[in-house]
């Protein structure tokens, strides 16, 4: 049988190929839009389908029977994971790990989480087994974030439990692999200690050689900033939204679920700066 990987063009998605691919136990396949036009993951199978047509995804999921269920943040999600999921549940799909949110409730203190709640709820009422993964902010989006000597961010002045994306996808890899004993479990996946983006400016500092510095900005601040450089509002807004939560300390937290699923710690953030020494800054 075959594992389905959606979105897999998508920072996290190609990272959980990667992790499938490394070890090789099972046949893999992408699911993308376009496969001609993306970097390819040897070992790995590509598909055409669109999750804005549902009708093109019933040949992606023949002989599928694990699913990695992620869709691009935005206001369709939900339309797009219930979509996936009924493609799912018509090819008896035995297992869906879902790559949600941190804070993923109808409360939640942003768009986003809220969006998330609904699909998490349906795949939960779904009646296939499934995973959910809850990861805080992505260390990775911390590249590119260096401007000359200022680093831009939305913590402001809070601390996140950040966590490496390569972590999220080693999880999902093994829960993937190894379905059964993570059936109707919900981890929040964290990094090994809660950062501040002063701190992350030191680091950046340190592999880079030259002054950084972060400069918090106010969540109308962080949003009109984004839209300054090309983001739509939507995203912006929600944006927006997270520097006021992250501001308020939402997200300073940590916890062992990376440990209890592959057994090792996740990366810190300086092995991931050290990592990634060449992509922190915008230059």
């Amino acid at each position: 049988m075959t594992i389905l990987v959606t979105a897999a063009n998508g920072l996290v998605s190609r990272e959980v190929l990667r992790a499938l691919a490394a070890v090789g136990t099972e046949p893999v396949r992408a699911l993308v839009r376009d496969p001609e036009s993306v970097k390819k993951v040897d070992g790995v199978e590509y598909v055409a389908a669109d999750l804005d047509h549902p009708a093109t995804l019933g040949p992606a999921f023949e002989g599928v029977d694990k699913l990695w269920l992620l869709t691009p943040m935005g206001a369709q999600a939900p339309a797009q994971s219930s979509d996936l999921l009924w493609a799912a549940r018509q090819a008896g799909v035995r297992h869906v790990v879902r790559l949600s949110a941190i804070g993923a409730a109808h409360d939640a203190p942003t768009r986003n989480g809220r969006l998330h709640a609904l699909s998490d709820e349906e795949l939960q009422e779904s009646g296939i087994a499934w995973t959910i993964l809850r990861p805080t902010n992505f260390m990775q989006n911390l590249l590119g974030s260096v401007n000359g000597e200022e680093m831009f961010g939305i913590y402001g002045e809070g601390r996140v439990g950040a966590v490496d994306v390569r972590d999220i996808a080693a999880v999902a890899a093994e829960i993937l692999r190894s379905p059964e004993r993570h059936a109707g479990r919900i981890y929040t996946l964290t990094g090994p200690v809660s950062i501040s983006l002063h701190e992350a400016a030191e680091e950046a500092a340190r592999v880079l050689g030259r002054p950084v510095k972060y400069v918090p900005r106010d969540p109308e601040a962080v949003r009109t900033f984004l839209i300054e450089v090309g983001l739509p509002e939507w995203y912006a807004a929600m944006l927006g939204e997270y520097r006021a939560a992250y501001g308020r300390g939402w997200a300073d937290f940590t916890n062992s679920h990376v440990a209890d699923v592959i057994g090792r710690s996740p990366r810190s953030l300086a092995e991931f700066i050290d990592d990634h020494r060449d992509q922190i800054a915008n230059d």
